[in-house]
């Protein structure tokens, strides 16, 4: 059964002891749980996120909140049907968190084709509410990370790696194959269609701690890691990683999770540069374009970094990859392409290796789950702005604005 105390707001015991103690326990916890705390977002007193108590009054019967997107730049949260289980292989799951991803902003910004008044968002965890006949792997009550696409992992794709490919799946904020809407990440309820496939479950109730690193799992840090595969990176390597956003940084510490040597990260902007040398970088570079290619060279004495990460999905970014990487090399890529042009001839000549594409965060959900659980690794550091769902459209400015790496939402 879920722990009471995460579900509810249970105060701590008051008195002199109990603020003493909460200054010890607010003291102890990493910088970034210290900020979500100064924001409201976790009680400096309880240590728990306000995220899970459920509505309260006032709301209208049968509705919930929910972002959708209008117009570049218009971005809303109001209220929408609550959804229930349409299909027997379906659960129902209210999101304990959930955030705001780069690849939103293409759409915020104009830079994708969208239909007006549609859902969006896709990275969410939360708790099982409700569940088809069909479902047998999960139970009411479970906590459950979500993978940016739904999937039944049992297709050929699916067995070959590639659930991103499902050959009954699909994606978030959009119609199914049988036209039933499927909700957007970003609202307080969710059906989730082959839940079975799709959903993976925490072995207990995580702690309030643990839910910003099982929300990165999601999306960003299994894209970071999809990329570090993608690119072959193997113990000892020297790596280069373009792009400082909350992908790119969750590449360094995937690199440095496969054992690479040297990290090179470019970044122009201090607190990012501080999180990837936390998590291993060993090296900025600031310059972009033609020079921060040559200082990347100039690290390597010409010869060129082993595997290098591009983590934007820009023409730049894509450039400035292939020509950091030595003959022989690899080029992991994740960002989602714009306007790209490989030049072929150079992959031709100096023999590089180009691998990547959408990840399939649900083949390494397990693993990155299991790592988080065990204290390993602590990837939800990237979210460095935590607002209540209502507020949807401050996260997406923020992001635009690059005052913030990764908006966390909490209805």
């Amino acid at each position: 059964m879920p722990d009471r105390q995460l579900l509810e707001r249970v105060p701590d015991g008051g008195g002199h002891h109990g603020a003493r103690d909460a200054v010890r326990r607010e003291a102890g916890r990493p910088a970034y749980l210290q900020r979500l705390s100064a924001q409201g977002g976790v009680g400096a007193a309880t240590g728990r996120h306000p995220h899970i108590v459920p509505p309260g009054p006032g709301r209208q019967t049968g509705a919930m909140r929910a972002t959708t997107i209008h117009a570049p730049f218009d971005i809303r949260s109001g209220d929408a049907p609550e959804p229930a289980v349409q299909r027997p292989t379906d659960a129902v799951v209210r999101v304990t968190a959930s955030c705001v991803c780069g690849s939103d902003l293409w759409r915020y910004r104009g830079e994708h084709e969208f239909t007006p008044d549609t859902r969006i968002g896709h990275e969410f965890v939360g708790v099982v509410e409700a569940l088809g006949d069909a479902v047998t792997t999960l139970a009411v009550g479970d906590f459950v990370i979500t993978p940016f696409v739904w999937s039944d992992n049992t297709c050929r794709n699916c067995r070959n790696g590639i659930n991103t490919s499902c050959e009954h799946g699909g994606g978030f904020g959009m119609a199914d194959r049988e036209g039933l809407l499927v909700d957007g990440g970003q609202g307080e309820i969710v059906r989730v269609p082959l839940a079975d496939g799709t959903l993976v479950s925490t072995p207990t109730m995580p702690t309030d701690e643990q839910v910003p690193d099982l929300l990165a799992l999601s999306d960003v840090m299994g894209t970071g890691w999809h990329c570090a595969r993608g690119a072959a990176v193997a113990a000892g390597d020297t790596v280069a990683v373009i792009g400082d956003g909350a992908v790119g940084l969750s590449a360094v510490l995937s690199t440095r999770l496969m054992g690479a040597g040297r990290i090179i990260v470019m970044s122009r902007h201090k607190d990012r540069q501080q999180l990837a040398t936390d998590w291993g970088a060993t090296d900025v570079v600031e310059e972009r374009g033609d020079e921060g290619a040559a200082r990347v060279l100039e690290l390597t004495d010409g010869l060129g970094v082993d595997a290098a990460l591009e983590c934007v999905g820009t023409d730049a970014a894509m450039q400035t990859a292939i020509a950091v990487t030595r003959p022989g090399g690899r080029v992991g890529y994740v960002g989602v392409p714009h306007g790209i042009e490989l030049p072929m001839g150079t992959l031709f000549s100096k023999n590089i290796q180009l691998g990547g594409g959408v990840a399939s965060v649900r083949q390494y959900l397990p693993e990155l789950r299991d790592r988080v659980l065990a204290g390993e690794i602590h990837p939800g550091r990237v979210f460095d702005l935590q607002l209540p769902l209502a507020e949807v459209a401050e996260g997406y400015a923020a992001m635009h604005e690059r005052r913030s790496i990764k908006t966390m939402l909490l209805p």
